[in-house]
């Protein structure tokens, strides 16, 4: 396969991608870990008063 720029960039493309994503998916991990410990300072109760 011919490497030029066009196959370059779009191999960046899909490690950026990736690496987004499971950027994401710590970010979701560590705070549903912080929720169900009680650790967040910013929960709010379903009526929008801090709890």
């Amino acid at each position: 396969m011919y490497m030029d720029a066009v196959v370059f960039a779009g191999i960046a493309t899909v490690l950026l991608m990736i690496g987004f994503l499971v950027a994401v998916g710590v970010f979701v991990m560590r705070d549903a870990k912080q929720q169900r410990n009680g650790d967040s300072k910013n929960v709010r109760s379903p009526k929008g008063k801090p709890v």
